[in-house]
């Protein structure tokens, strides 16, 4: 059954992630596939949710949970860039790939990105395979953390949008509310949410295989696409570094 479910996903995620490669060619911006995002997540739940036809009060909890953070998200991140040019990470790669851009940003950029989200979909799969009727205390747990993580990145992100707001703001380092204590709130609670989405799986039978999930995502956030690119882009700033010294990079409160 797992089997059949990656399979319907990878499916689904193909056909998604193709529609936003053909647009991002027309318009020549490949960094829209962020936005998709989250939506990719929302579009796997409900594509196994009717083909399981499994209406169990734990996989309904997961969709709500999906839902709630991926819309929330896609909508941030497409707020976030209307009216701009294509990211600076996806614009330079353009530069790199020259003429082929086209070509090998449907591999690199889309299809990776698909791969990882079937990857990072695992908890989703597995939840819609199950049979588990009843909620356990490892579904409160992983509620707990859905909560934690939504609130850190919800929150993170508003601070960050309101400070951005304020003329006298611009090009300086927000310090305020969660990015005194972490310099990447939204990214440390992205990463718990998706451990928090792990627990709620972890019932289900052969639950244990779907902590690569958090596991990946824990790790692109902190040490690949996540903290070191972005970080990159202040780097050598004084009062960047300065701010490194006194700030958490990821867990809050925690240097390392």
């Amino acid at each position: 059954m797992i089997a059949e479910l990656v399979l319907v996903s990878a499916i689904s995620i193909f056909i998604y992630m193709l529609v936003f490669y053909i647009i991002a060619q027309f318009i020549k911006d490949n960094s829209i596939v962020d936005i998709g995002w989250g939506g990719g997540f929302i579009i796997v739940s409900l594509v196994l949710l009717f083909y399981t036809e499994n209406y169990g009060l734990p996989q309904l909890i997961m969709l709500l949970a999906v839902v709630l953070w991926g819309l929330r998200l896609s909508i941030h991140i497409f707020a976030r860039n209307k009216g701009k040019e294509e990211d600076f990470r996806y614009a330079n790669w353009r530069k790199q790939w020259g003429k082929m851009a086209w070509l090998i940003a449907f591999f690199k950029v889309f299809m990776l990105q698909g791969l990882v989200m079937l990857i990072v979909s695992l908890p989703i799969i597995i939840n819609f395979a199950g049979v588990t009727e009843q909620i356990c205390f490892l579904h409160y747990l992983g509620i707990a953390l859905f909560l934690i993580g939504y609130y850190f990145e919800v929150v993170g992100d508003y601070q960050m949008s309101q400070f951005k707001k304020k003329p006298e703001n611009k090009g300086r380092i927000i310090e305020e509310g969660l990015w005194k204590h972490t310099r990447h709130p939204n990214y440390f609670g992205e990463a718990v949410l998706w451990w928090g989405i792990f627990f709620m799986a972890l019932p289900a039978n052969l639950g244990w295989i779907a902590v690569i999930s958090p596991l990946v995502m824990t790790f692109l956030l902190r040490y690949g696409s996540g903290v070191p690119m972005l970080e990159k882009k202040y780097e050598g700033r004084e009062d960047w570094e300065a701010y490194k010294k006194r700030t958490p990079v990821f867990f809050p409160f925690i240097k390392f």
